[in-house]
């Protein structure tokens, strides 16, 4: 058995897909029939795409009720569930927020609180409106958005999951710039791991986690943070209060869905660090670890991991 693999920019991210089999011709396939699955979610899903069905919401349910796939109704469905569990810590609606900052700007300076304020108005995911019987979607602020940036991927990782093993796939696993997917076992019958990584040098890491049919996603400040009057802020932003994250540098969640890792990552990152361990904690097979801005390490109960060599 051996590891064929792919690399693809995809989503706006670096993502690896490989497959474990002793038939390369087999493994092509599949790995063409994933980055095929993963250009479609993207397609579907993207809010910089005119003719995605979240830029045909984000241009008319906030006027009249959109009619969208069966497949975008049910994620709409799961975000909203995900949303309410969290107490709107995870909310997709955060994009009007967003566009408050400039964090390309040397000279920064925080928005006004009656700018938060106006465009908290158009933020939360109690506003969007959802009707089974028709299929369709309705905006009950004009000026609110979708975004599937903290869901996407975890989404899209999991559908690749699901086709690969309809096709008889034993093995394989989908790496989107580090959130990692992965069933089955490495060619050597090892478990897939993934490396928490060090927070002052990425190139190395901490420890490693095992991944037994289960999926890692992280949310972190690692790459896009900023210092303002000498405290350290993430470029993610609170969709409560609608200001940026400060306290942890990276939240790693794991569980048995991509797309549930992904996006309690982002929630349990506007929590923070006692709360985000508390929540956690009465969720079934779900672990996570986080790295605070002392670079302190907090655990969720009963994660188990190796420590780097």
């Amino acid at each position: 058995m051996k590891e064929f693999a792919v690399e693809q920019k995809l989503m706006g991210s670096a993502f690896k897909l490989a497959v474990v089999a002793n038939d390369e011709g087999f493994a092509r396939r599949q790995l063409d029939l994933g980055i095929g699955e993963i250009s479609r979610i993207e397609n579907l899903l993207s809010e910089f795409k005119p003719n995605s069905t979240t830029s045909r919401l984000n241009a008319k349910a906030g006027s009249q009720p959109v009619e969208v796939e069966q497949e975008c109704f049910d994620l709409l469905e799961r975000c909203l569930q995900i949303s309410r569990l969290s107490r709107g810590c995870f909310d997709i609606t955060v994009s009007p927020l967003k566009k408050l900052y400039d964090f390309k700007n040397g000279n920064f300076d925080f928005p006004t609180q009656s700018r938060i304020d106006d465009a908290r108005q158009a933020v939360g995911y109690e506003k969007i409106q959802l009707d089974r019987t028709s299929l369709s979607v309705r905006f009950l602020h004009p000026d609110l958005k979708l975004g599937f940036a903290a869901i996407g991927k975890g989404y899209a990782a999991d559908r690749v999951k699901q086709l690969w093993k309809g096709q008889g796939v034993q093995s394989g696993y989908v790496n989107a710039s580090g959130d990692l997917s992965a069933f089955g076992t490495r060619p050597d019958g090892g478990p897939w791991k993934i490396g928490i990584a060090n927070p002052d040098d990425q190139s190395s890491a901490l420890f490693y986690v095992p991944l037994d049919h289960a999926s890692a996603a992280t949310s972190g400040d690692y790459e896009q943070f900023f210092m303002y009057q000498n405290k350290r802020y993430s470029h993610n932003i609170n969709p409560i209060t609608g200001f940026p994250l400060s306290g942890l540098k990276s939240v790693t969640i794991f569980s048995p869905s991509a797309e549930l890792s992904d996006a309690l990552a982002t929630a349990v990152y506007v929590m923070g660090a006692s709360a985000g361990i508390s929540f956690v904690n009465e969720l079934p097979r779900t672990h996570c670890v986080m790295i605070d801005d002392r670079n302190g390490i907090h655990f969720s109960k009963h994660l188990k991991y190796e420590k780097s060599k």
